[in-house]
């Protein structure tokens, strides 16, 4: 019987067995690879040959990991991690590389800075390719995981190996449809309006963000959406009204008015994470600073 040499297992192999633990479908995995599904199946064949485990069994629409797959889960990363490190003190020339990077976020901050990046880089010549998956609130595993290599959030999550710098700040404001209403005026006046809101697909709400108030007196929402962009459809022509940053303005709630609460609230400020592994990459220094730029213009 042929001997199989461990050093079969190169980065690719370890990245494709890693997203095939995440995504828990042959499909999925290659969606994400941007690969064929018979070029996961080969590689995932590979690898069970290697390890002389089935790693993967199928459950229902799924696959289940086995023991072997759910213990292999954190070496395989820190080997990645390993090998990523080889190359921070390389070169870097945005132009001549192709550089793709996972963002977890939500409406606004993708849509008020993502697509002047884009642009910018696109007319320089740089190979920048972004994909984006929603953060709610997040959690620090889709960085551990490398699921995302970034975040943009109001609620960073913590942790040793976790870095955030602040990008932005912003006084939360009410959100309306003037031909339809004043907004409200004291306290009370707002906990009896019929609010919009955004709740998570984790089942968390964006109110999280709004400090030192009691939430408990606001009236339940009218309306639960699961993200920014949905809310002008409901407010306009409408009594209905909404609290979010006053960036929110620049970005998905453009078309709606706008005043200030009328009451003490804390404003909130956007972070951009990440993790250690990605610290001292040229390529994700470069990406992060072309992000601080454009935050710092927002606010000027």
């Amino acid at each position: 019987m042929k001997k199989i040499d461990f050093t079969d297992l190169d980065g690719k192999v370890l990245r494709t067995f890693l997203t095939i633990l995440e995504e828990s479908s042959v499909s999925k995995a290659a969606d994400r690879l941007g690969v064929t599904q018979s070029a996961i199946s080969h590689t995932l064949a590979k690898l069970r040959l290697v390890l002389g485990d089935p790693l993967f069994v199928r459950s229902g629409q799924g696959l289940t990991p086995t023991e072997r797959a759910l213990s292999l889960k954190e070496p395989a990363q820190k080997v990645l991690d390993g090998m990523r490190a080889l190359t921070e003190g390389r070169p870097f020339d945005p132009q001549s590389e192709q550089i793709r990077i996972r963002i977890a976020t939500n409406d606004m901050p993708r849509e008020l800075i993502f697509p002047q990046l884009l642009r910018e880089t696109r007319a320089e010549g740089a190979g920048l390719r972004l994909e984006f998956i929603p953060s709610g609130v997040p959690d620090p595993e889709l960085l551990r995981s490398d699921r995302c290599q970034l975040m943009l959030t109001p609620l960073p999550p913590d942790g040793p190996d976790i870095f955030q710098k602040r990008l932005m700040t912003s006084p939360l404001m009410l959100f309306y449809d003037a031909t339809q209403r004043t907004p409200p005026d004291s306290w009370d006046a707002y906990c009896n309006c019929d609010h919009v809101e955004v709740r998570f697909a984790d089942g968390r709400n964006a109110r999280a963000v709004m400090r030192g108030v009691d939430q408990s007196q606001i009236r339940p929402a009218v309306v639960t959406l699961p993200h920014f962009n949905a809310i002008p459809a409901f407010i306009q022509g409408s009594d209905l009204i909404s609290t979010d940053t006053a960036l929110m303005k620049q970005g998905p709630l453009a078309m709606l008015d706008c005043a200030p609460l009328p009451f003490e609230c804390a404003p909130v400020s956007i972070y951009m994470v990440w993790h250690q592994r990605s610290a001292n990459d040229p390529a994700h220094r470069w990406v992060r600073a072309r992000i601080e730029a454009i935050a710092a213009s927002l606010q000027t």
